[in-house]
């Protein structure tokens, strides 16, 4: 493990190594990418709005802060609890794992050190499965 994986998520550590808003803006391009042709992921898509570019900026601007760059998201949407703002969508584990499956994919294609890759996906994986127990627990 290089000395640089041991810092990521103390500062803009991870951010930086994700290569700012122009390098999140390129992993969140190539995960939507994948959504959009993953069959496994068309449950996923279906959550969405047809046009995709608001979803695009508001999941970058949401890496930013979450990675510890500039807090984007609240800058332009204000504060978000990620699992009460998905709570109202039918989101199970099968719809989880395809959500992750398109970030690792999109991931494998970012010029991103290895141990950051394993590091974003893990980390990655702590919200997506709040969301879903979040999802889980509300009414239908």
């Amino acid at each position: 493990m290089s000395s640089e994986a041991e810092h990521y998520g103390v500062g803009d550590c991870s951010y930086r190594s994700a290569g700012e808003l122009p390098g999140i803006t390129r992993l969140v391009d190539a995960f939507y990418r994948h959504m959009e042709t993953l069959p496994e992921a068309k449950v996923v898509l279906d959550m969405h709005p047809a046009n995709l570019e608001l979803s695009r900026k508001k999941l970058a601007y949401f890496l930013s802060g979450w990675l510890g760059g500039p807090r984007l998201y609240a800058e332009h949407f204000g504060s978000i609890s990620i699992p009460s703002v998905h709570r109202h969508l039918p989101i199970d584990v099968d719809a989880k794992n395809a959500w992750l499956l398109c970030m690792e994919k999109a991931l494998a294609e970012q010029p991103y050190e290895p141990a950051f890759q394993r590091y974003l996906i893990e980390q990655l994986a702590i919200p997506a499965e709040r969301v879903r127990q979040a999802c889980a627990r509300s009414p239908s």
